[in-house]
């Protein structure tokens, strides 16, 4: 079998594409990747369709029972003080029992409740479903993340996770069209559309559940789809990735919650979510003011999705091959801003200037995410990992509620105008960009070890 070697650059960082990868290695991140990259993509696909049908239910709900985009933007964030409450004991159990059985309950558990969302009766009740469902779901995403640390090597990470990822843009995709249609079903099951949107949407996490028991691995070490050589290789070089970080500062689990890094790193990850989910819910209702059907606002809204899948791909295979991991973060920070900000400028009344500057602004901020998480992944390990990344994922995911209802309290005030909440929220994305140069990154953290 050819082996070459592959050596470390003296800055110490990730391999340019020119340099040879060899057999075993190819060979290896190709079957993982085709065993659980689809599993884990499928999983966070359903995961994001139960996290924002509440944007296309809207579209109707809100008139049904009455709801202003106050009441309705702080029903939408209330998600995530559960996600708060229960994200990093949810992940330190996931890291003890393994992720098979424990996203497998997450799923189960956010399937049930998401479905119950179709039968509130007043804002309270909306607001306690949605509290119960980030209960529900939390772990999910920073699990998924810790899971990926534990089956690839750094040099692969941030497009792998920008693949993960994609399950958020075809969600957008695949889900406006589809859950605009269900919304037409009035009557059906003696329900009205937004109703039967939530029951449905919520089978696919209870199939899942179950599809998750029979095929995720929890370890190299326990893949027997592997053959042994195989998985001698990967334990070998996700154990020497570890004592390389390890040797440069290992974080206990305390440490890394105190760790004044980690604390900005969740600072970024706050701004981020403030602006992305923002557009994530309020979306269906910006596009649905163009005076469109609302069949058309499904098709319409999954447009700027349709077009962040490839940039995203890009530009983090981009990120990987270069090491740059500051730049290739702040860019797309600045591009998601510059487009929220021509929106506000803008406005409904030029509807496909408005979409060309949205299309612009979803790009920059569906590829954040890919690049910035490789940053946290390469700093943290073991139980300071688990923790770390669960702190960033909810303290940051913090922003998403605050910031849908800040947007609708905004546009409550300006009696149901976008602009001025759009131009509010274009302020999130540089402070992210700013803090992220102020942070920087050590490309010592990724260095690859001599083989």
């Amino acid at each position: 079998m050819n082996r070459t070697t592959l050596q470390t650059s003296p800055e110490g960082a990730l391999p340019s594409s020119s340099e040879t990868i060899p057999t075993i290695e190819r060979e290896t991140i190709k079957r993982v990747v085709w065993r659980l990259m689809p599993l884990l993509v499928l999983g966070y696909f359903v995961a994001y369709i139960d996290r924002v049908n509440v944007g296309f239910a809207a579209l109707t709900m809100n008139k049904a029972m009455g709801f202003s985009s106050a009441v309705y933007g702080f029903g939408a964030g209330v998600f995530f003080i559960g996600y708060v409450i229960a994200e990093i004991p949810s992940n330190l159990i996931l890291d003890k029992v393994g992720a098979r059985v424990w996203i497998a309950r997450i799923l189960f558990t956010w399937g049930i409740i998401s479905g119950l969302t179709a039968f509130i009766w007043n804002d309270w009740s909306f607001y306690t479903i949605r509290f119960l469902l980030g209960l529900a779901e939390a772990g999910f995403y920073p699990g998924m993340i810790l899971y990926m640390t534990w089956w690839f090597p750094s040099y692969y990470r941030a497009r792998m996770l920008a693949i993960f990822m994609t399950a958020q843009t075809v969600s957008m995709v695949i889900g406006a069209p589809v859950s605009s249609w269900v919304l037409t079903f009035d009557g059906a099951f003696g329900l009205q559309g937004w109703q039967v949107l939530f029951i449905l949407e919520a089978i696919p996490s209870l199939i899942m559940c179950f599809v998750v028991l029979a095929w995720l691995t929890d370890r190299p070490r326990d893949a027997a789809w592997l053959r042994p050589e195989q998985r001698d290789w990967l334990q070998q070089r996700l154990d020497s990735e570890r004592a390389q970080r390890e040797s440069l500062r290992r974080y206990e689990l305390v440490e890394a919650l105190y760790n004044p890094r980690v604390w900005l790193l969740t600072l970024v990850y706050f701004a981020y979510n403030s602006a992305n989910y923002t557009v994530l819910v309020f979306l269906p209702q910006i596009v649905k003011s163009f005076g469109i059907s609302i069949q058309m606002t499904g098709y319409v809204t999954a447009i700027p999705y349709i077009c962040a899948v490839a940039v995203m791909i890009y530009w983090s295979l981009r990120s990987d091959r270069s090491g740059s991991r500051t730049i290739y973060c702040v860019v797309p920070c600045l591009v998601g801003a510059a487009g929220l900000a021509a929106c506000s400028v803008i406005g409904i009344d030029h509807p496909v200037a408005m979409m060309i500057a949205m299309i612009i602004g979803v790009i920059g901020l569906q590829t954040i995410a890919p690049t910035f998480w490789p940053v946290p992944t390469a700093m943290l390990s073991g139980a300071g990992a688990a923790g770390g990344l669960a702190l960033i994922n909810s303290v940051g995911g913090l922003g998403a509620f605050f910031a849908p209802y800040a947007f609708g309290l905004i546009k409550d005030a300006t009696g149901g105008s976008d602009q001025l909440a759009l131009l509010v929220l274009a302020c999130a994305p540089v402070v992210s960009a700013a803090v992220l140069l102020v942070l920087g990154h050590d490309r010592r953290l990724e260095q690859i070890p001599s083989r």
